[in-house]
């Protein structure tokens, strides 16, 4: 197995992101295929004894076991670090394998962690149950109140903790302040960039120290595997992630690994599209329903730092209809958009977060993150936008809007 000449890490740095996606971090070995090879394989073996030692003594390059090392996952690891600007990535089981990786790796009983009081249902789970049975201290904020950060710093704070646009209620975090807060402080980001992707946004280039994943959701974008990953400097990763994930496994399938590098050769191209017939969607039916939460539209309230801060505002936003049973009136009225808690697929999902991903949370939780009853959330897809704008239209109409 070995790397073409052209896919040197030097040269491949210098390649524009379409081009990254594509090609970055491929492998060939000496049959030249095109296609990254897929290496279903836990271990290996070796030439000779001392080249064993020598490779899990750290002083030889090379495979060992799949659960530190595996080809076809190194060129996905490889690719999302290029694609991100980031100096290394190490791949995740699953987006919440990443985000707990993250997190617990360099967390000890006495630390603290001030994270987003608005966050995917199981990220909230980490900071109001896992992290304090350790004796990790947490504190949730207002994640789009910059002074509010500051005010939730203590002296054993040692992480930030958001993801920006915010899970399911689209919160836009203001990444230069409140990475360049961190910074400043001795305090590492950790930003769940799953709405995003880098094809959209690029949260280390506005100071961000770790970018965490659902590599699940736009990467894969078709909805047929799980996936998660962490990238950040090569010293968080060797020294801190590696450790924890080398002990405790929470690995991704070369066979998943492989799917999510052929996602990512199409992520922008998806990305863009979608986000595009998001705005569309959105105008479509904003004067119809009560409460439209859009980070591309005007009506937003960080609608200008969103744009500044993205390539465009993603495919997923949502919209506040009042009650239960109007959401799930809506809902039943679809016929071509799905009910699923799924986001990033190509095709239009649709759910209610309060009865779905939040559905563990306390009523109180909810409230106070803001899903409330009537809330819903979209992933728009790839379909054609009129008949996407004529299914929500009669959904709306059958649902009493």
């Amino acid at each position: 197995m070995k790397k073409t000449t052209g896919m040197d890490r030097a040269i491949t740095k210098r390649w524009r992101p379409a081009t990254q996606a594509v090609r970055g971090g491929t492998w060939r070995s000496e049959h030249g295929e095109t296609s990254e090879a897929l290496f279903l394989s836990s271990g290996y073996t070796y030439d000779d004894a001392q080249t064993v030692a020598d490779r899990f003594a750290g002083e030889a390059d090379g495979m060992t076991y799949s659960r530190l090392q595996n080809p076809t996952v190194a060129m996905l690891e490889e690719r999302i670090a290029l694609m991100e600007g980031a100096e290394a990535c190490r791949a995740q089981a699953s987006g919440m394998a990443a985000m707990t990786a993250a997190l617990l790796c360099q967390l000890s009983a006495g630390d603290h962690v001030v994270g987003a009081r608005a966050a995917f249902g199981s990220c909230r789970w980490l900071l109001d149950h896992l992290l304090p049975r350790f004796g990790i201290e947490t504190s949730v904020i207002d994640s789009t109140d910059n002074a509010a950060w500051e005010a939730a710093i203590r002296p054993n704070t040692k992480v930030f903790f958001f993801e920006t646009p915010a899970n399911p209620t689209l919160d836009v975090v203001d990444l230069e302040c409140v990475c360049g807060l961190a910074r400043s402080k001795g305090i590492t980001t950790v930003v769940d960039n799953a709405f995003a992707t880098s094809a959209l946004q690029r949260p280390l280039d506005f100071g961000a120290d770790v970018v965490a994943y659902s590599a699940t959701k736009l990467m894969d974008g078709q909805g047929r595997v799980l996936a998660g990953a962490v990238c950040g400097s090569q010293q968080f990763i060797d020294e801190l992630l590696l450790p924890f994930q080398r002990n405790t496994g929470p690995n991704i399938s070369p066979f998943n690994a492989w799917v999510v590098l052929k996602g990512l050769e199409t992520l922008s191209l998806r990305a863009l599209r979608q986000s595009e017939n998001a705005v569309a969607l959105g105008k479509a039916i904003e004067d119809r329903v009560p409460r439209m939460l859009h980070p591309g539209l005007a009506s937003h309230p960080r609608h200008q730092m969103a744009v500044t801060q993205m390539v465009a505002t993603g495919p997923i936003f949502a919209f506040d209809v009042g009650t239960r049973e109007k959401a799930f009136a809506l809902l039943d009225a679809l016929e071509l958009i799905d009910i699923s808690n799924n986001i990033g697929d190509a095709r239009s999902l649709m759910c209610h977060p309060a009865s779905t991903t939040h559905a563990g949370m306390t009523a109180d939780a909810r409230e106070e993150m803001g899903v409330t009853e009537g809330l819903l959330r979209i992933n728009v897809g790839l379909e054609d936008i009129e008949d996407l704008v004529d299914d929500m239209g009669q959904a709306l109409e059958k649902a009493g809007f």
